[in-house]
């Protein structure tokens, strides 16, 4: 498999871990969903993210999971995310993982970082942790995080560090922040590829702003492809019809603490998984949840026809 470059664009889908109800990882369920992300237009695949339920897994579990997916994901460039609170323990998943064949690995930042000084130092150490000549997707998610980023802090980064070939952007409100990095790399500073997180709630603006596409999780991630291979195509009024018609829902899985529990749902309606269950602590979707989604994926239906 070929390792993540600057040039990366698309569709990379943050895959959920399935789990039986029971709590043990569902093996099966995670064949099926990978083929059903690969089927829907995934360009790429990202595991082990935050809404992968990550922190719930064991280091054995998450070297595992990681096998599975990258056997079964064939010539498709697999990024890990790595993410963890000590640098021992970056080094030795990312060392496993790209030995499994990864195409790269995802690091955010720990909450214990208040500087800028001390983020720009943090990535020189983690990306010296991750491996040399280890691809790094730079994960920024202030809200989930803590840690605000400057763009003057993130062009620095790309400067100083080649091994960061990708930002995963999830600020919000951050739109300013795509465009201070292509306006620095029109005048001079190295090009690294921008995904986009949250759901895609802002997917259309992004892609405006100068991004190569997204990196986040959906139950439909369909409709992002569609979205950004409109947006790349020039066509962006029909690519904010799509988004449109799926807007409610991209809404609803939003919702803290609750998404991810609404997006298992969707995704085993839809057979992608066996179970909707979350490892604990975690709660699935409560029975008024479920018919509000049910009426959403209705509404979505009747909305697709109309658009067709």
């Amino acid at each position: 498999m070929s390792l993540l470059t600057e040039d990366a664009k698309g569709v990379f889908v943050i895959s959920v871990t399935p789990f039986h109800p029971d709590g043990t990882i569902d093996f099966d369920s995670l064949d099926r969903v990978t083929d059903f992300y690969i089927e829907k237009g995934a360009t790429g695949l990202t595991i082990l993210g935050m809404m992968g339920e990550a922190p719930k897994l064991t280091q054995a579990e998450s070297r595992a999971v990681a096998q599975r997916v990258i056997a079964r994901a064939g010539d498709l460039p697999v990024v890990v995310g790595v993410s963890a609170p000590g640098l021992a323990a970056i080094s030795e998943l990312s060392k496993s993982v790209m030995d499994l064949g990864a195409a790269g690995v995802m690091i955010a930042p720990p909450g214990s970082l208040k500087t800028d000084a001390q983020i720009a130092g943090y990535y020189s150490q983690a990306c010296a942790a991750a491996g040399e000549g280890v691809p790094v997707v730079l994960q920024d998610f202030p809200l989930s995080t803590g840690v605000q980023i400057d763009p003057a802090v993130l062009n620095r980064i790309v400067q100083e560090l080649p091994q960061v070939v990708m930002l995963k952007h999830e600020d919000w409100p951050g739109l300013p922040k795509i465009t201070a990095l292509r306006r620095a790399e029109a005048a001079g500073q190295r090009r690294i590829s921008i995904l986009c997180g949250n759901g895609g709630i802002f997917l259309p603006e992004e892609m405006g702003r100068g991004a190569d596409g997204a990196m986040t999780g959906f139950a439909f991630p369909e409709m992002l492809r569609q979205v950004v291979d409109l947006s790349n195509a020039g066509d962006m009024d029909r690519a904010q019809d799509i988004f449109d018609a799926y807007l409610p829902l991209v809404r609803y899985e939003q919702q803290p603490g609750a998404g991810l529990a609404v997006r298992k749902y969707v995704l085993q309606k839809r057979g992608a998984i066996a179970s909707a269950a979350l490892r604990s602590p975690g709660a699935p979707a409560a029975p008024e949840a479920i018919a509000e989604v049910d009426r959403l994926i209705a509404r979505l239906t009747r909305r697709l026809k109309e658009l067709t």
